[in-house]
């Protein structure tokens, strides 16, 4: 019974991820026991270890080990641009462009009152102390295209309007490579309205 209670113990941990049903969690936990019981361990271990290791960075907010992490501490990042996203997969996403050396501030969400998701709840009293330490000229509101996302960057910018910060907004347009018949109606409307 001990085994049976283990193997459900662990199909119920996997569940936990976002996208992961019921199937999705006993094929994983099947798949680990039955065919990579090292892969299994080595897992563990690494869940193990960043739970206990990572934590929030003292400036930014993202994920890392040490109390700053490499982004803020990197004497060639623009230290006037404060990029501001809602997780650290958003930060990762525009790393990968390589078209922005400035600073991130991370939010770890967006404002959400429906869910009981408020300004206390995302950090915004530190991203302003952040926003107007003095070095910080212009703010990036990268923040996702919902309505949540939408709201979070209006919230910020009536925040730091008054703080005379240049305050600016992800473009949005139709993506490079694809066929105005396959776009969608909203994106197309906002390609004309934000059309350089």
């Amino acid at each position: 019974m001990a085994d049976l209670n283990s193997l459900d113990v662990l199909i119920q941990a996997l569940r936990r991820l976002p996208g992961v049903g019921v199937k999705s969690a006993q094929r994983m936990a099947f798949h680990l026991l039955q065919h990579d019981r090292p892969g299994a361990l080595t897992l563990s271990r690494a869940l193990q270890a960043a739970a206990d290791n990572v934590h929030h960075c003292e400036r930014c907010h993202t994920f890392t080990q040490a109390d700053i992490c490499v982004t803020c501490l990197d004497p060639r990042r623009d230290a006037s641009k404060l990029c501001v996203v809602e997780t650290p997969a958003d930060q990762s996403a525009i790393e990968r462009t390589g078209a922005y050396k400035g600073l991130y501030f991370v939010l770890m969400g967006k404002l959400s009152p429906l869910d009981g998701i408020g300004p206390k709840d995302i950090g915004l009293k530190k991203l302003f102390d952040r926003a107007c330490d003095g070095s910080v000229q212009e703010v990036i509101l990268a923040t996702n295209f919902t309505a949540e996302g939408e709201a979070t960057a209006h919230v910020i910018s009536e925040g730091l309007k008054a703080r005379g910060l240049r305050l600016t907004r992800l473009a949005r347009g139709v993506p490079v490579g694809s066929e105005l018949e396959y776009v969608d109606l909203g994106t197309i409307a906002h390609a004309l309205v934000d059309r350089r």
